[in-house]
């Protein structure tokens, strides 16, 4: 495989940079990214070439940052885009679509996606130990990823995350460390051991690389619906890097005529209890304040200061999108809906974005005739906490049909009532 991949470059100044392990421009600490040679990819990829390929995120190699042939995650990617007809009904809309990430190999988030990349890239640099500040799926995907590339993993969590998630990330064998703070002081934490130990840490020193497997969700959203654009993409955000990744995705397909490009407004979701990219957006600020003690169910999107807030908040004004965000009664109801009518069990991001679909809708920010992108990126396993008190109990009966006729005859006349 031939690398496309010219260096990287600061976000904010342009600044060029070799390939490393770095993550911020020595002028002015913007983030980096890779830069691209898009007249080369062109002339090597074409959509058929792509359509030959077995469905996976590594269908699209050629614009994901690896010098070689993809060693991690080999059948990540590929995940359903679902016509969610039922669910289009409940809100009144004509054309909606779920992107389900909820069913990712192989610790069922879109995070699978970014790990792959950002381990394939760490096996290059040489690195045999890897890690994460995670708020949940991170943790699990880095964990199993690792254990699979036979790499160390070190794992570092809010003390308060989900214990149905530090289990899915213990069982793998990755060192786990719950530390007593914020998602943002887990962070700063691993910014300070990947300098002292040199280790290879995903958010970390591998984010320019990590952060381009997203892409791929916005790829497969763009070939799956006949290599085509939405109108609309509503997406969960918590560092904010996954739309703006979409994003991407999109205008590097125009520019390689996979795709017409067309106008598509993109809206961000978060919860009430850490908002600071949509209390940015509502409030017309040029950036976000950072939110001091998150609070809310939705502990996946629990950020309060997110890496990549301003991009974010600048990408929605610019698409003439809009951002919302929803208390956890609402993130549990849409849990629930979403699972109700689409057979879809979603964490609590996609309580999340659902509810601010919704309401984006009723706001009329979301036209009821124009096609609209949900984005689905974790599975509900995870969180079985945030809907055990509102989902009904079973019956309880003995073994006898009088019984259970008992029980049936008063629900038929409620339903024919």
């Amino acid at each position: 495989m031939a690398s496309f991949v010219r260096g990287l470059k600061c976000r904010l100044c342009g600044a060029k940079y070799p390939v490393s392990p770095a993550n911020s421009c020595s002028e002015d600490y913007g983030p980096l990214e890779v830069d691209y040679d898009y007249e080369s990819i062109g002339e090597a990829l074409t959509r058929e070439k792509i359509e030959m390929r077995p469905h996976t995120m590594w269908r699209y190699q050629e614009l994901l940052p690896l010098d070689n042939e993809p060693t991690v995650g080999l059948k990540v990617g590929g995940t359903p885009l679902i016509k969610a007809d039922r669910l289009a009904d409940e809100l009144g809309v004509e054309n909606l679509w779920i992107k389900n990430d909820a069913v990712n190999f192989p610790t069922l988030s879109f995070k699978d996606r970014v790990v792959a990349v950002a381990l394939g890239k760490a096996k290059e640099f040489g690195f045999d130990t890897v890690g994460c500040a995670s708020t949940g799926n991170l943790a699990n995907s880095v964990a199993a990823n690792a254990a699979a590339a036979g790499l160390k993993s070190y794992i570092l969590v809010p003390s308060d995350l989900e214990k149905t998630k530090i289990l899915n990330t213990s069982v793998y064998g990755a060192t786990v460390v719950a530390v007593r703070g914020t998602y943002d002081e887990v962070n700063r934490l691993c910014q300070q051991i990947a300098d002292r130990y040199g280790w290879g840490l995903v958010n970390i020193n591998l984010r320019p690389f990590y952060a381009e497997g997203s892409k791929t969700f916005g790829y497969e959203i763009a070939e799956d619906l006949g290599w085509r654009l939405p109108q609309h993409v509503v997406c969960p955000m918590a560092g904010g890097s996954l739309i703006g990744k979409i994003a991407k995705a999109f205008d590097e397909f125009g520019k390689l005529g996979f795709v017409t490009p067309r106008p598509v407004k993109f809206h961000g979701a978060q919860a009430t209890g850490c908002n600071p990219i949509s209390h940015a957006v509502k409030a017309g600020l040029e950036t976000h304040r950072p939110v001091r003690k998150p609070n809310t169910i939705a502990k996946s999107l629990a950020i309060g200061d997110p890496a990549d807030g301003y991009f974010a908040s600048q990408l929605i004004r610019e698409s003439g999108g809009w951002a919302e965000d929803v208390s956890d009664d609402e993130i549990r109801e849409c849990m629930s809906l979403l699972a109700r009518t689409e057979g879809i069990f979603a964490e609590t991001a996609g309580g999340v974005t659902l509810a601010v679909t919704r309401k984006l809708i009723e706001q009329g920010r979301i036209p009821r005739d124009e096609e609209i992108v949900l984005c689905v990126t974790g599975n509900g396993l995870k969180t079985l906490d945030a809907v055990a008190d509102v989902v009904e109990k079973p019956a309880l009966i003995d073994p006898v049909m009088s019984e259970f006729v008992a029980l049936l005859e008063p629900r038929r006349e409620a339903v024919l009532v």
